[in-house]
């Protein structure tokens, strides 16, 4: 069973809906679970917010925030996913990084922050650090952590 197949069929044995929040990954997650069949029933909706003004409009997110911590921050994926959320699916993740090539000395190439918010808790951020692995290759990668913290959040 696939990473997504498994996000369903959790998602459906709790009767919960998933709604993403995605910047660097440009809706690849939510691609991944509506790729399975019968992911009506699970997945609510999906916001590609490349652009801090997408992330503004379309999510909520605090001008003072992006000014602060910048759009690569757990403070900014926390926002994400809180304002995916707010729609009313049950459970939402957001990826938020810099998938290269690029990056910083503060903000290096590879780093990926996630929020996952979801009914009676509190929200969760991490930040991984996937490394210089090319810009397809972390993606890839930030798309199976978010499906993971999926499943972690519906087991």
């Amino acid at each position: 069973m696939t990473l997504a197949e498994t996000v369903l069929a959790r998602a459906k044995a709790k009767g919960a809906t998933v709604a993403t929040a995605e910047s660097c990954t440009g809706g690849m997650i939510g691609a991944a679970i509506t790729d399975v069949a019968g992911s009506s029933a699970i997945f609510d909706r999906g916001y590609i917010t490349y652009s801090n003004e997408a992330k503004i409009e379309m999510l909520g997110v605090s001008a003072d925030t992006l000014a602060a911590h910048g759009a690569v921050s757990e403070e900014i994926a926390r926002e994400m996913a809180e304002g995916a959320r707010r729609a009313g699916a049950t459970l939402s993740v957001s990826v938020t990084g810099i998938a290269g090539p690029g990056g910083s000395e503060f903000k290096p190439e590879g780093r990926v922050c996630f929020g996952l918010a979801q009914d009676g808790a509190p929200t969760r951020t991490q930040t991984v650090e996937f490394g210089a692995l090319g810009r397809a290759v972390v993606r890839e990668k930030s798309v199976e952590h978010a499906l993971r913290m999926l499943i972690d959040a519906l087991t």
